[in-house]
């Protein structure tokens, strides 16, 4: 389900207009909720009422108290896209990019990744783009023979001369992932709002439309 239509169920459902606000990662994800959630940047910037695409940790969530984690309604793993006419008969696996082009998205998990992967042997053939739908782009324009990144956005972005799979990645510590939402925990009741709203699509998803007095569980 693609990001703004979950956005604009939740809003849907607790009375108000969705407002998108878009925002570019920080150095970490505590500051990511800092700088958009519970402060605010230290120049310019705004605080937003729910940041979506919120990783899922229970370590972490007790560390970040400002937070209320919530809302948990997908999860998210790193693949890779390739060119079938390139990879007509094996699938292309990290190694293979020491000699093969790779798109990815500038300072994400995948490019920290490949730029580390084998003492750095990759590196003069990772090319970088501002997001993963430009990554996309370019392997579907023949600019690079794969790309890699999060599931979600390679499936977005194939075309019938492109295709995907998840080989298994040495050395990556976490290739896989819960989604959730960050709600500021002075707002506690709208986390509670936005949760019910994200467990009733989710019950419809299932075939399951839920009764009116069933909530769902709460962070």
């Amino acid at each position: 389900m693609p990001l703004a239509h979950v956005i604009r169920l939740i809003a849907e459902e607790i009375g108000v207009k969705a407002q998108f606000n878009f925002v570019s990662s920080d150095e970490n994800l505590e500051a990511d909720l800092r700088n958009n959630v519970w402060k605010g940047a230290v120049i310019g910037g705004r605080v937003s009422n729910v940041m979506m695409r919120v990783p899922y940790d229970s370590a972490f969530k007790c560390r970040v108290e400002q937070v209320v984690f919530t809302g948990q309604y997908s999860t998210e793993s790193i693949a890779i896209a390739y060119a079938k006419s390139e990879y007509p008969d094996e699938k292309p696996v990290p190694a293979y990019f020491r000699f093969d082009t790779v798109a990815v998205e500038n300072d994400s998990i995948s490019d920290f990744y490949l730029t580390s992967f084998a003492g750095g042997q990759l590196a003069a053939n990772i090319a970088r783009y501002p997001d993963m739908q430009a990554a996309m782009t370019a392997l579907n324009g023949g600019e690079t023979k794969a790309a890699m990144g999060p599931l979600g956005q390679l499936e977005y972005g194939l075309t019938e001369a492109t295709d995907v799979h998840q080989p298994p990645l040495a050395g990556f510590a976490v290739s896989n992932w819960t989604l959730g939402v960050g709600v500021n925990f002075r707002f506690r009741p709208l986390s509670y709002a936005v949760d019910d709203a994200i467990y009733a699509a989710l019950e419809d998803i299932r075939g399951n439309p839920r009764s009116p007095d069933v909530t769902g569980p709460r962070s």
